[in-house]
C-alpha cells in the first residue's frame, strides 16, 4: 500500500504547475501547497495501516487495495466501502471536497460496467479497466476537469468561432490524440497523479471534436495548471487558521498545449452520444456522489460540534433561540445522514451484479445541498455573533508579555479560558469568515453544479413521480360524482 512519504516523493516529477507567473518547482514543498499535501500523505498513511481496516484483496490486480476504490459487489462490501469513505472523511473532519477517493468511485463505477465504452475494434472498455487497475494497484489520486472554460455558458465550443478554447482533438496520430485547449475546474490538480478529462456539459453534433474523454499523468509535456490563489500562505499560524493551514485544496484552470493522449489512456473519442453517457448507464454518478454525501455529512457534524460548544461557552447552550437554532442545525446534518442510510438500505445490484447505493435519495440531498450548507453556516454565524470579531489579531498577542495579561483576563469566559476560547472561536472564523471559508460555502453551493441543474436534471428525475401518479390515479378512480344530491 502506498505511504504518505511515497505520495510526497512523486510529486517532484517536473509537472508544470504555475502560481503568481511561476512555474512551482516541488508543489510537496511550496508554501501553497505543501500543508495540504502532508494532509493527502496522512490519509495515505492511515490507510496503509492495516489496524485501521482501510484494505481489501483486489480481484482486479490479485494484491491488496485501498478500500475506497472497491467495486461493491454485496451489501456487505457497500457498507464496508461506505465505512473506509467515512473514515478517510473523518481524518479531514470533510474539508478537502474531492480528495483520492472521489475519482476513485468515480472510475469504480465505470470499470464495473465498462461495456458502455466499447466501440468495435477500439478497445475503449479495456482502457477504462486497465487504467482502473493502475488507481487500484497504486493508490493514484486523480483529479478531474469536465467543465468547458465560461468563455459563453449559451452556446458550445463549435459556435465560439475561436481556435479550441475548449479542449479538443486537433488531430490522431499512430500514437494517441493530440489536444489543444483548456478545461476547468481541477479542485485538487496540483496535487493530484492524474487529470481525468471529459465534458459534462451537453454538446451539440458539430462539437464532436470536443467529445472526448481520457486520463493522462500529470506532469504529462505540454499539460498546463494555472492554480488559484492560494490562502494556506497567509495563515499567520496553525492556532489562527486552523483548517486554512492543512486543508487548503487547491483549485486549478487547465491549459493543454497540443498534449499526446497515447490511445491506451483514452475512454471516448470525439463522440457526442457517448461522452456524457458512462456517468448514467454506470454506477459512476451514484458511487461518486455517495462518496461526496458521506464526505459532506462528516463536515455538517464538524459544524455542528462547533456551534454547540460556542453556545456552551457563552452559557446560551439552554437559551429557547439558541436551542432552536441548535435543533434546526441538528435536523439540517440528520437529513444528509438520513438520505445516505437510506441509499444504502435500499441498494440494489445492477446487470454488472454492482450494488448501487439508490439514485433517489442522493440525489434528495444533492437538490438541498446549495441551501443547507449556506443555512448552517448562517446558524453558526448566529450563534457565534460578535464572537469571532473580539479577537486578538494573531497568536503572538498571546505570547507578548505586552498584550497576554489583558488578553488572559477579559478575553475568556466564565467557564472558559482564554486559551480555549480564542482557540475555538478562530475555528469558527476560519469556518464563517475567512477567504478559506469563503470558498467552501461556494464550493459546496455548486459542488456538483447549480441548484437549480441538480434537481432539475437529477432529483427530479429519479424521485418516481410516475409511481405516484399512479398510486394518485387508483385513489382517484375510487370515488365518482354522486348519482343523486
Amino acid at each position: 500500500m502506498r505511504t504518505g512519504a511515497e505520495y510526497l516523493a512523486s510529486l517532484n516529477d517536473g509537472r508544470t504547475v504555475y502560481l503568481d507567473g511561476a512555474v512551482v518547482e516541488n508543489v510537496a514543498e511550496h508554501p501553497a501547497f505543501a500543508p495540504v499535501a502532508r494532509t493527502v500523505a496522512g490519509l495515505y498513511d492511515y490507510a496503509a495501516d492495516p489496524s485501521n481496516q482501510m484494505q481489501y484483496h483486489a480481484e482486479e490486480i490479485g494484491g491488496p487495495a485501498n478500500l475506497v476504490y472497491s467495486i461493491p459487489r454485496s451489501p456487505e462490501q457497500l457498507a464496508a466501502r461506505g465505512q473506509a469513505i467515512a473514515r478517510w472523511a473523518q481524518q479531514t473532519k470533510g474539508w478537502l471536497g474531492r480528495s483520492p477517493d472521489h475519482l476513485g468511485a468515480t472510475f469504480a463505477g465505470f470499470a464495473s460496467n465498462a461495456g458502455v465504452f466499447e466501440v468495435p475494434g477500439r478497445g475503449f472498455d479495456e482502457n477504462v479497466r486497465s487504467f482502473y487497475r493502475h488507481i487500484l494497484k497504486n493508490s493514484s489520486y486523480v483529479s478531474y476537469a469536465v467543465i468547458p472554460p465560461q468563455y459563453s455558458r449559451a452556446s458550445t465550443a463549435s459556435s465560439w468561432g475561436e481556435d479550441f478554447i475548449q479542449v479538443g482533438v486537433v488531430r490522431e496520430t499512430e500514437e494517441g490524440l493530440i489536444v489543444r485547449g483548456s478545461q476547468m475546474l481541477a479542485t485538487g490538480g496540483p496535487l493530484a497523479d492524474e487529470l481525468f478529462v471529459t465534458c459534462i456539459k451537453p454538446l451539440k453534433p458539430e462539437d464532436s471534436a470536443f467529445a472526448i474523454s481520457f486520463a493522462v499523468p500529470i506532469a504529462t509535456e505540454g499539460l498546463k495548471l494555472i492554480a488559484r490563489r492560494p490562502y494556506a500562505p497567509a495563515a499567520t499560524s496553525e492556532f489562527d487558521y486552523p483548517l486554512t493551514s492543512r486543508y487548503d485544496e487547491p483549485d486549478a484552470f487547465v491549459v493543454f498545449d497540443d498534449v499526446l493522449v497515447p490511445w491506451e489512456r483514452v475512454f471516448v473519442d470525439r463522440d457526442v452520444q457517448r461522452v456524457r453517457e458512462p456517468f448514467f448507464r454506470t454506477p459512476a454518478h451514484p458511487l461518486m456522489n455517495w462518496q461526496a454525501q458521506i464526505r459532506f455529512a462528516e463536515k455538517l457534524r464538524f459544524i455542528a460540534s462547533v456551534a454547540h460548544r460556542i453556545a456552551e461557552v457563552n452559557e446560551t447552550d439552554q437559551s429557547p433561540g439558541t436551542v432552536e437554532k441548535l435543533g434546526e442545525l441538528a435536523a439540517l446534518v440528520l437529513s444528509v445522514e438520513s438520505a445516505l442510510c437510506a441509499a444504502e438500505y435500499a441498494a440494489a445490484p445492477d446487470e454488472q451484479g454492482t450494488y448501487v447505493p439508490a439514485r433517489r435519495y442522493i440525489y434528495g440531498a444533492m437538490g438541498l445541498q446549495g441551501e443547507t450548507y449556506p443555512r448552517i453556516i448562517q446558524i453558526l454565524r448566529e450563534i457565534a455573533s460578535g464572537g469571532v470579531m473580539q479577537l486578538p489579531s494573531s497568536a503572538a498577542d498571546m505570547i507578548s508579555p505586552t498584550t497576554s495579561g489583558d488578553i488572559d483576563r477579559y478575553i475568556r469566559s466564565r467557564n472558559t479560558g482564554s486559551l480555549d476560547r480564542i482557540k475555538l472561536f478562530r475555528l469558527a472564523w476560519d469556518i464563517i469568515g475567512s477567504e478559506f471559508g469563503g470558498r467552501h460555502q461556494q464550493y459546496e453551493i455548486f459542488y456538483a453544479g447549480s441548484s437549480a441543474l441538480v434537481k432539475s436534471a437529477y432529483t427530479y428525475r429519479d424521485f418516481g413521480y410516475e409511481a405516484l401518479g399512479e398510486e394518485l390515479d387508483s385513489f382517484l378512480s375510487g370515488y365518482d360524482l354522486p348519482e343523486t344530491l
